[in-house]
């Protein structure tokens, strides 16, 4: 485990407010060098506290209104690679979870409108050893970052 202290949360949490923020941004925030801020997050990277940057997209001003989780059950003698590899080539899959209990697995995807959802969730049921789905339609969502 990599011990961070208050500086390297309030780095992480600038981060991730804007992932492009430069390091003479963050040395003026926290009160430190530009050279102190790189070697820190420098550090949080090569310790793997700090997996990778990202950007975020607004999927609905791209023409994919719907969000939804997809619940799918499985053959009890399913394995998690057979599982994994049922939704990971559908381009409208956008994160796969393995879960304990029932079901086996939630699928989180983005679609036009409902009828490509459905168009989807037919591709799921004939993947693999799926013997049953259940759809979760996304009204609103709120991430960790909108909740601060």
């Amino acid at each position: 485990m990599t011990e961070i202290d208050n500086t390297d949360r309030r780095l992480l949490e600038l981060l991730r407010e804007d992932g492009r923020r430069t390091f003479s941004d963050m040395a003026d925030i926290v009160g430190l060098s530009v050279a102190a801020v790189k070697r820190r997050v420098d550090r949080l990277r090569e310790t793997g506290v700090i997996t990778g940057f990202t950007t975020t997209i607004d999927y609905a001003k791209l023409g994919w209104h719907v969000e939804a989780f997809t619940e799918l059950r499985y053959v009890g003698t399913t394995r998690v690679t057979e599982i994994i590899q049922t939704a990971a080539t559908i381009p409208e899959v956008q994160a796969i979870y393995t879960i304990a209990g029932d079901p086996d697995a939630l699928i989180r995807l983005r679609a036009r409108d409902m009828g490509h959802l459905q168009q989807v969730i037919d591709t799921l049921r004939h993947g693999g050893n799926v013997t049953g789905t259940k759809t979760l339609i996304v009204l609103g969502s709120w991430t960790d970052d909108s909740l601060r």
